[in-house]
């Protein structure tokens, strides 16, 4: 009989203290055999790629190194849909909350609310369920529900303009308009190659393309701009 792989979560924030706190509960809570700590959103997506069906939860901080804000994980769920993403951050900015809702994270988790309502949070989200900041549904009067619409990322129509890409996804843009491969991408930006092509896949949801060839016409007009 095969055995089931023992969880992993994933934990990207460059706080080394709060990613020990996390860990602590992510191991002593809820099982997990393995907690991956990373200190950018490059190495978190290189993890997520290496790992690929391995990484069941993901949490992210919205200011660390190549993090532009909420809209950076649309990427994330595009490409690792089975794994439960959740936003942990200092910032309850409503703007921030909404958007990380709306490119279909699991949850957003207020960095202040301690170590028992951060555990119930998680709780929250591993049984399949959306947490959201209590502040978020005093805000909209009759709870979280009809503020915002989960949706799977890249279905709403929108294209953001490119000073909404991250610097990362403007370097991967910027080989991809000289004919570069995803192989060669990697090797000038000494990345890994599952890391590149989540950037392909948030670049061609941000430039409104469906495949390389559109994304480099599109980018060399940008670029040029």
């Amino acid at each position: 009989m095969t055995q089931s792989t023992p969880p992993v979560a994933l934990i990207a924030d460059d706080d080394d203290f709060f990613r020990l706190a996390v860990v602590a509960i992510l191991t002593r809570s809820f099982g997990f055999a393995e907690v991956v700590e990373t200190g950018s959103l490059d190495a978190a997506l290189d993890q997520l790629s290496t790992r690929r069906g391995a990484v069941t939860l993901a949490l992210f901080d919205l200011a660390m190194p190549g993090m532009e804000g909420p809209g950076s994980l649309s990427a994330v769920r595009e490409c690792f849909p089975s794994v439960k993403v959740a936003v942990v951050s200092a910032s309850t900015e409503r703007n921030k909350i909404l958007t990380a809702l709306e490119v279909g994270v699991h949850g957003y988790i207020p960095k202040g609310i301690g170590s028992a309502e951060l555990t119930r949070a998680v709780g929250m989200i591993l049984d399949g369920q959306i947490f959201v900041p209590a502040s978020l549904a005093v805000l909209d009067g009759a709870g979280p529900r009809p503020a915002l619409e989960i949706r799977p990322a890249g279905l709403d129509g929108r294209q953001p303009r490119i000073p909404d890409l991250t610097p990362r996804q403007r370097d991967v843009l910027a080989l991809l308009v000289e004919g570069r491969s995803n192989k060669e991408i990697a090797r000038r930006l000494q990345l890994g190659e599952g890391t590149v092509k989540v950037h392909m896949a948030a670049l061609l949801r941000s430039l409104g393309v469906q495949n390389r060839a559109a994304a480099a016409v599109v980018g060399a007009r940008l670029l040029a701009d």
